[in-house]
């Protein structure tokens, strides 16, 4: 008679198919001592359990029979994977660290952690990933084609968490059925429910089913990236393996979970924002605010107004085509994302602006009395014909973004600037009667503000929820006035702690967090307009966006808080360097985001060292944490200093262009 101990969760090799035969869970992480009988033909028995029982922590449970070739296996210990050396004893012993994370970890080392019921059994089943069918709704759907593109993403999600070796042959098929009650949904709405149930279990014939059920493609979408993250691949073994039984339900608490990316400053190509809509949906990110245009350079090709980027990208090839924007737009939407663009005025415009007549102080010197850094440039409200050429590229805004929702800009108008334009100033004493102080000149902003949303509402057909930053016109003063709560969301970039945010909440406007002190991923580097650190300094750890949370900000206002956005502002960024500004701190936010955790940022380190693996497997450049040493020695290492790879830009490429224009001088 052989006795043997079985581990949580492994293949018992004498028994093929088999993994972990049985157990019995008693308080606080302990298990009972599982007997299994052999009998003499070396056949496969009973389960005895009338043995003394003993104290394991979940995970610490042994394997038999495996061909591991490590002289390291993994232990659990309470909560965290150690590595212990193999000895004559356990030679025939081995947990891989990929399996003992899954079950050791908190949340089954999902990322973001499900914001409500989960359950996930105690089995894996060895998984032959060349037999893996994913299944949308009975039917000639609107989706059809799009969960094709996800099922595709999907194995190539799984396919990629090998790393070297050869894969084993065998293995269970799975079969994964996407319940979808509503398939006419092709667009993200701010009340759209994205929330999924998943349910893995084995079939009577031997196979692996998931099933995944939501409302809509998106919510079925997130329920795919969850199941991926349930799937491992054991490198000791040489195969991958899935969850047998799992129940998870799973929604996010905020609606709106974006990123901001700037590619005015810089031009970033579209390979790099694509890579930047994967790691978003690895993480469930639901929205890519593109902040396409601005002073610097007009990269975006409008069809209506071509001369704006004829005359204002870096280079014919520094655009952006219809055919491009075409392109990131599906591709975000197979991911779960929408593409929101963002036209900035009345400030933030120059370059390509030249032949129209209707900018102000543009590229004025010395720029720093005139903007907040070159070059400047700012919309003259007075012109009529301004109106009319706006109303041409919110049409083609319009006809390639289909937004549900529309970014008007709005931040850092200098008042300086249109009171140094003789133009402005008489327009607003002879023809208004108005004098040139703070309050007239928010009026100026206002006629602007007005008319524009006019022209855009006029193409659009419909009236959308319109976002504009944090601003003067913000103020209690005026907001009210300018801005109807109804139609205007505010997008707040000063800090979680300043007045502002709270005047905003109790004239009940929604608004989506951004605060600097947070969530500006450019912050931390060296100035490019003087030496010394930039404005936003210091450097903004993961941990710190992690606990960044809008239900603390917002307090009892809670409700009128849509979400949060991280940016990273493109001055000293390029396609070098995007990945590890980004990645993994917008992953800290997107678990904030998807389930606003009561629990502090050491709980979820573990989980985030992971998620970073994910990220860098998926050809995501993401910045490294912590030596490789902490992750195979969980919960030893104190936190470390960040270090990148790629050089990383100095300044915006106009500075490159236009020398001697940026620096600030005394």
């Amino acid at each position: 008679m052989y006795f043997l101990h079985l581990l949580l969760g492994q293949r018992f090799s004498l028994c093929p198919g088999w993994y972990l035969i049985g157990h019995k869970y008693i308080e606080s992480r302990t298990w009972q001592k599982l007997r299994l009988e052999l009998t003499d033909d070396g056949g496969c028995g009973k389960i005895s359990n009338d043995m003394d029982w003993y104290r394991v922590f979940a995970g610490v449970l042994l394997i038999v029979s495996v061909n591991g070739q490590s002289p390291w296996r993994w232990e659990c210990d309470e909560g965290f994977c150690q590595k212990q050396r193999t000895t004559d004893e356990t030679r025939n012993v081995s947990l891989s660290l990929s399996a003992c994370r899954l079950f050791c970890s908190n949340y089954a080392n999902l990322w973001p952690r499900p914001n409500g019921k989960m359950n996930i059994g105690h089995y894996l089943a060895k998984l032959n990933v060349n037999s893996i069918d994913v299944l949308g709704p009975a039917g000639d759907t609107p989706i059809n084609e799009r969960i094709r593109k996800a099922a595709a993403r999907f194995k190539d999600v799984i396919d990629t968490k090998e790393v070297g070796g050869n894969r084993t042959s065998g293995g269970k098929s799975l079969e994964v059925k996407l319940q979808i009650r509503n398939p006419e949904i092709l667009r993200l709405r701010l009340d759209l429910d994205e929330g999924y149930t998943l349910k893995v279990s084995e079939t009577p014939d031997g196979r692996i089913q998931a099933i995944i059920t939501a409302n809509n493609y998106f919510g079925a979408r997130h329920g795919l990236e969850t199941l991926s993250q349930l799937i491992i691949y054991d490198d000791i073994r040489d195969e991958f393996q899935i969850v047998r039984d799992a129940l998870i339900e799973d929604k996010p608490v905020y609606t709106y979970r974006g990123i901001l990316l700037d590619t005015s400053r810089n031009y970033i190509s579209v390979k790099t924002i694509k890579r930047v809509l994967e790691g978003m949906a690895l993480s469930k990110l639901n929205t890519f605010h593109w902040h396409i245009t601005d002073s610097h350079s007009f990269p975006y090709v409008s069809k209506s107004r071509p001369a704006l980027s004829k005359l204002g990208a870096y280079s014919p090839r520094k655009v952006y085509t219809p055919e491009m924007i075409a392109d990131i737009i599906e591709y975000g939407l197979v991911r779960g994302i929408r593409v929101l663009p963002e036209f900035d005025a009345p400030a933030h415009v120059g370059e390509g602006w030249q032949d129209t007549g209707f900018v102000t102080c543009f590229n004025q010197k010395p720029w720093y009395d005139y903007c907040v850094e070159p070059p400047c440039g700012q919309f003259d409200p007075t012109q009529e014909g301004l109106y009319d050429y706006l109303e041409g590229i919110y049409q083609d805004m319009i006809e390639q973004f289909s937004p549900d929702i529309f970014h008007m800009g709005g931040d850092e108008v200098s008042l300086t600037c249109w009171n140094t334009s003789s133009t402005i100033v008489q327009w607003m004493n002879e023809t208004k009667g108005w004098g040139t102080d703070e309050e007239d000149f928010m009026r100026l902003w206002d006629v602007f503000q007005t008319k524009a949303l006019e022209r855009y509402e006029k193409k659009s057909g419909k009236e959308v929820p319109i976002i504009m930053w944090t601003s003067t016109l913000t103020k209690p003063e005026y907001i009210k006035r300018y801005l109807p709560s109804e139609k205007y969301i505010i997008q707040i970039w000063t800090t979680g702690t300043d007045h502002h945010v709270q005047e905003l909440l109790d004239r009940d406007y929604r608004v989506i967090f951004s605060n600097y002190d947070a969530l500006y991923l450019d912050c931390g580097v060296g100035g490019w307009v003087n030496d010394g650190q930039n404005w936003c300094s210091p450097y903004i750890g993961w941990q710190k966006v992690y606990s960044n949370s809008p239900k603390v900000m917002a307090g009892d206002k809670v409700h009128l808080a849509l979400g949060a956005e991280a940016a990273l502002w493109s001055e000293q960024v390029d396609d070098s360097t995007v990945d590890a500004r980004l990645w993994p701190r917008a992953a800290a936010m997107a678990e904030r985001l998807w389930a606003e955790p009561q629990e502090t940022w050491r709980k979820a380190e573990q989980r985030m060292l992971v998620h970073r693996e994910r990220l860098t497997k998926r050809g995501i450049l993401a910045e490294s944490l912590e030596p490789e040493w902490c992750m195979q020695n969980e919960n030893n290492c104190p936190r470390l200093t960040k270090r990148g790879i790629l050089a990383e830009s100095l300044e915006p490429e106009w500075c490159m262009q236009n020398e001697n224009n940026c620096p600030m001088y005394d």
